[in-house]
This record gives structure tokens, C-alpha cells and sequence, in this order.
């Protein structure tokens, strides 16, 4: 109990600095689910399980437009794929005794910030940790939507129209860095764009809904960039090892 509490405390102390920003970005997604027509409860708790700045926004927007429910799905697990991939690399950072039903939990709890908190963990993640540092971060991200959501049925107009547009900034800022980085990212980017401008004029693509559209683009682009471009990885015994990022080798047992 004394090092559950222990691994309680870390991870609420890692999970605020995530769950103060996290509330800054789902104020922008409550603007967008305002405009759908969702209330703060309702925001609220699709914010409190879905925890994806994109899947929320391409669900915000396809319900603004009355997509149908397969639409919403598919979008949804094309954005949220990576997460399953996450969930898969923490397994290794998981003690052999976890049952699984702490494994499936802690699988639920991945987002991109609380991943990387918990990959960084010293030695093996505890259940306990991960799962503090997600409902501290979880928790503000769906009352920043809540709150978004209030804000866009009281503030005027031209304010609310000015605070939806940060929410393009905050994507903005995620995919400029890496295209400048690297060109491939920046030609899929350019891609993407092209190709969504000229789909929605196509005579057959064109009458599909932007839902859509964006899920087969999506798919297409990416599975053409990883066929043309894919990563180079180096063979693991090449590869220098980490002190702060090294993972325990799984042969030395549970650990205590």
C-alpha cells in the first residue's frame, strides 16, 4: 500500500503540468462542440473518454454536419490508431505479474503525454502511476471542454469565432515543425492538401461528405508515404543505449 500511495503521489505530479495544458486545448474543442450543438455534459464525457484533440474535432465537425455514425467511427480509428501502437510499446515497460486486466487499463489511459511519462518511468510502470497521472490530466481536459463549451453560448460572436481559430493554430504548430525537419513529412503535407482541394471538386469523390473524404485521404496518403519513404530503423545492437530511457530486460523476474 505505502508504494502504491508512493507511485500515486508521482504520477498526480507529473500529470498536472500535462492536465493544465490539456485544459488550455480542449477550450478551443468545447468552441467546436458548442457549434455542434453539444452541451457541457455531453462534452464532458466525450472529452473525458476519447482524449484526442483530432478525434474529438473530426467528431465535433462531422456531427456539426449530421454525418452518419459510420463516418464518425471510421474517422475515429484512423486518428486514434496510434494509440493502439503506444499501448503495445508500454507492454514491454510492464511488470510480468501485472494481470491483465491492469494491462487493458493502462492501455485505456494512453495519450501521447501520459505514454511518454510513463515509457520515461524509471525501471518498470506501476499501474498506479499511470493511472493518477491520467485521471489528473483526463479530468481537466474534459472540464476545459465543459468550459469551452459554456464560454461558446455566452461570449459574443466575434470572440468565440477568435478562440476556434486556436485550435487550427495548435495543429499548426504540430505540423510545421516536423516538415520543416524532414521532407518527406513536408511532402505529404503538401499532398494532403493538394488532394484534398481537388477531391472535393472531383465529379464522383466530391458528393462524398467530408468525413469521408478525410478518412480515405488519410489512409491513402499515409499508406503511400510509409510504401515510398518508410523509416529507417537501426538494428537493435547498433543502437547506443539510454540511462534515463533504458527499459528493464525481461528476464530478470517481477519486479518487487
Amino acid at each position: 500500500m505505502a508504494g502504491n500511495r508512493q507511485h500515486i503521489i508521482h504520477g498526480l505530479r507529473d500529470g498536472i503540468p500535462i492536465a493544465m495544458g490539456y485544459f488550455a486545448v480542449t477550450f478551443s474543442l468545447g468552441i467546436i462542440a458548442a457549434r455542434a450543438g453539444l452541451t457541457a455534459p455531453m462534452g464532458f464525457l466525450s472529452s473525458f473518454f476519447t482524449r484526442a484533440s483530432a478525434g474529438e474535432y473530426g467528431t465535433y465537425t462531422l456531427v456539426a454536419v449530421q454525418a452518419a455514425y459510420v463516418e464518425v467511427i471510421a474517422m475515429c480509428l484512423v486518428a486514434n490508431l496510434r494509440y493502439m501502437l503506444m499501448s503495445a510499446a508500454l507492454s514491454q515497460k510492464i511488470a510480468l505479474g501485472t494481470s491483465w486486466f491492469h494491462r487493458i487499463l493502462m492501455a485505456c489511459c494512453m495519450t501521447d503525454e501520459v505514454f511518454g511519462i510513463s515509457v520515461a518511468h524509471p525501471g518498470y510502470t506501476p499501474p498506479a502511476y499511470t493511472y493518477s497521472a491520467a485521471l489528473i490530466s483526463t479530468l481537466f481536459w474534459a472540464s476545459g471542454c465543459a468550459v469551452g463549451i459554456v464560454a461558446g453560448s455566452l461570449l459574443p460572436q466575434p470572440m468565440v469565432t477568435a478562440l476556434s481559430m486556436s485550435l487550427y493554430g495548435m495543429f499548426l504548430a504540430i505540423i510545421i515543425p516536423p516538415a520543416h525537419k524532414d521532407r518527406n513529412v513536408l511532402y505529404a503535407l503538401i499532398a494532403s492538401f493538394v488532394l484534398s482541394g481537388l477531391c472535393a471538386v472531383a465529379p464522383v469523390i466530391g458528393e462524398w461528405s467530408s468525413g469521408m473524404r478525410t478518412v480515405m485521404l488519410t489512409i491513402v496518403i499515409s499508406a503511400v508515404a510509409a510504401w515510398l519513404k518508410p523509416i529507417k530503423t537501426e538494428p537493435m545492437e547498433q543502437r547506443e543505449p539510454s540511462s534515463s530511457l533504458e527499459w528493464p530486460s525481461r528476464d530478470r523476474g517481477q519486479q518487487s
